[in-house]
């Protein structure tokens, strides 16, 4: 019996799965040669992955920009938030049920950003995702009675289970959390664009037109991959809400939402990995930012505060799109290509369209 022939970029699913594996074994190692801060930004660096994995599927498969995943992330805050403060038990089994609310209330909330994006694109597309975040502190203050406003949601303390808590620490078990769903969401976000739909994301960036004339619904592919792409963000601000028992408005701004796009395109626009480097990125530049600054006097530390990584990211954007237009995953790669193979180019890369039997 003949193996099923696999699609062009399609990758085994057992492979995917045991890398996924090995890589999420070595990290929740990891949490154990770390001191309580640095498992803290693990958890902060896993949660921002979950969201810049989903846009950069998003705007590298399926050719569709968001500036509003930070909107998004505050979506899952606040439905796990309000589930976990509505469930009448506590632990692991809270937890669970809080983060998949958190998952739903994104993806409905996806599905009705993606409808509109069916029909939107580039600036306009870019525009309504922007409204959505200015809009956040106006919604959270209209419903204030549940959001409570500016004032956010807090959480119910979720504490080290009693198995574990004479094994590790608090910021630990955040980590490894953090770390344990992040895993589920990039592996899960590899598998949907290694696959045929991603194939077809693909054919719908590169071609709408001649996507639809080999029988590939465009519409419903950019409104299934904006969905994916919003539950990936609603899991990040759950397990941000988790790590800090909180969520409010204030906390994913503009700013924020502009500083995911700028993780995406400094680590490499369509790769996860890069993903993960942007993540990294975000998370640790402003904390290395800080320890420079601490040294200087009150009044200017002051003053440089917030603003020098906000001048440091532009920098560093500007630097990475002049000498790596790929991003950091790409300049590493570019590194191990052997000096005699040859440059892939935009025509040795175009996407295969599946034919009616493949379909």
């Amino acid at each position: 019996m003949s193996r099923p022939q696999r699609l062009p970029g399609q990758r085994p699913l057992a492979r995917t799965l045991l890398l996924a594996a090995g890589w999420t074994l070595v990290a929740l190692l990891g949490t154990f040669a770390l001191d309580p801060f640095r498992n803290y930004q693990l958890a902060l660096v896993a949660a921002y992955l979950c969201a810049t994995a989903g846009l950069t599927v998003l705007v590298g498969a399926s050719g569709q920009l968001s500036l509003g995943h930070a909107a998004l992330m505050a979506v899952g805050g606040y439905g796990y938030a309000l589930t976990s403060n509505a469930l009448p038990f506590g632990g692991v089994a809270r937890f669970v049920v809080a983060l998949l609310a958190g998952a739903l209330v994104s993806a409905v909330v996806g599905l009705l950003l993606g409808l509109a994006a069916a029909r939107l694109s580039g600036p306009y597309l870019a525009g309504l995702t922007l409204a959505v975040v200015v809009a956040l502190p106006a919604v959270a203050s209209t419903w204030s009675t549940v959001l409570h406003g500016d004032q956010g949601v807090q959480t119910a303390f979720e504490g080290v289970p009693d198995a574990l808590r004479r094994v590790i620490a608090l910021e630990q078990w955040q980590a490894m959390v953090a770390v344990v769903v992040a895993a589920v969401v990039v592996t899960g976000l590899t598998v949907l664009r290694g696959g045929r739909f991603g194939l077809r994301m693909q054919a719908v960036r590169d071609d709408e037109v001649a996507a639809r004339l080999s029988g590939i619904p465009a519409g419903r592919v950019k409104v299934l991959a904006f969905t994916a792409s919003s539950v990936a963000a609603g899991l990040g601000g759950a397990v941000l809400c988790f790590v800090a028992q909180a969520v409010s408005p204030g906390a994913y701004t503009v700013g924020f939402s502009l500083l995911l796009v700028v993780a995406v395109v400094i680590g490499g626009l369509g790769s996860i990995l890069g993903a993960a480097l942007g993540s990294a990125v975000v998370v640790l530049l402003p904390w290395l930012i800080g320890r420079l600054t601490a040294g200087l006097p009150t009044d200017a530390a002051q003053r440089l505060d917030g603003n020098l990584a906000v001048l440091v990211f532009g920098l560093l954007l500007i630097t990475v799109m002049a000498l790596a237009p790929q991003g950091l995953h790409g300049a590493l790669t570019a590194r191990r290509r052997p000096i005699d193979e040859p440059v892939r180019t935009e025509e040795h890369t175009k996407v295969l369209v599946p034919t009616e039997e493949q379909r």
